[in-house]
């Protein structure tokens, strides 16, 4: 989602707490990170195919503002965010599990109902994704 990568960037320049960078572990480890830019992906990809559901543009600004600022509060540089961000190998990581964890759970490319079931069980459930959306 763009608005992730914006807002990460954008608090990037905050400066890191005291916490050594070679004590943490990289990025692409950092379950809770991931676990959120993965069910952003999953949102991104509801609201684009489900023609009843939008995504929540600003409070998922909001939270990709406050995900950047977790990631510098465990110490992480503003180098190191925007070294994950423009991963290749990282993005395509995230949105394979993604698209994996949408095809366990119905989802069907070109079948815009299947998105549409999975984004109102998200919703239902009020997931991290769930959050991220909203029925028309």
């Amino acid at each position: 989602m763009k608005p992730l990568r914006s807002a990460m960037l954008a608090l990037a320049g905050v400066a890191a707490l005291a916490v050594p960078a070679a004590a943490l572990e990289p990025l692409s480890s950092e379950k809770y990170i991931n676990d959120r830019l993965i069910a952003a992906r999953i949102a991104d990809r509801i609201r684009r195919e489900c023609p009843s559901i939008d995504g929540r543009l600003v409070y998922a600004y909001q939270q990709a503002r406050a995900l950047q600022r977790y990631a510098l509060d465990k110490g992480y540089t503003k180098a190191q965010v925007e070294a994950f961000l423009d991963s290749k190998s990282d993005k395509q990581r995230i949105y394979a599990v993604a698209e994996d964890y949408m095809a366990r759970n119905g989802v069907v490319k070109g079948n815009a109902e299947s998105f549409c079931q999975l984004g109102r069980q998200e919703i239902a459930n009020r997931t991290v994704t769930g959050s991220l959306l909203v029925a028309k």
